[in-house]
């Protein structure tokens, strides 16, 4: 990731208040770093989200919120939020949010050493993308976390 540029960018956004922006910013607070900012901007972008009454986009800006939890070194909340997004995506046949909570969801079990749980996300993840005909680098990213997570299962002692 080039810095400079996400800082530049960052800069350029710095007096937008639309969604839109907020949410960016948050991707780039969160890979810069700045995380207290990054969770202050998440938590902006759930408000503004609810207010607009659309639950899809409420519920995009959950998960990225969580992943800021994640990278805060929360990652029970973030099991816990990711979870309920997972579910929820589900229970509304948002498939793309569906898969997008479930790798982020796996993430998570991998911090925590839960290879197994993990690869159960990953694969599933993989598998709603593959269905939907979501674009390829979604699809080579869960196909990554799939292969490093069965390193790492293969690598646990019996």
């Amino acid at each position: 990731m080039d810095l400079r540029a996400a800082g530049e960018r960052l800069d350029e956004l710095e007096a937008l208040r639309s969604l839109s922006a907020i949410t960016e910013k948050v991707a780039l607070l969160r890979m810069l770093g700045r995380l207290d900012e990054a969770w202050d901007m998440a938590n902006a972008a759930v408000r503004q989200a609810r207010f607009t009454g659309d639950r899809e986009t409420l519920l995009a800006c959950r998960i990225r919120r969580a992943q800021v939890q994640q990278y805060q070194g929360k990652l029970d909340i973030a099991l816990q939020d990711l979870g309920g997004c997972v579910d929820e995506a589900r229970a509304h046949e948002w498939y793309a949010l569906e898969a997008f909570a479930l790798q982020h969801r796996g993430k998570v079990h991998f911090d925590r050493g839960d290879y197994r749980l993990a690869l159960s996300d990953f694969e599933d993840a993989y598998t709603l993308r593959t269905r939907e005909g979501l674009p390829s680098d979604q699809l080579e990213s869960s196909a990554l976390a799939i292969d490093v997570a069965k390193e790492r299962i293969a690598a646990q002692p019996a």
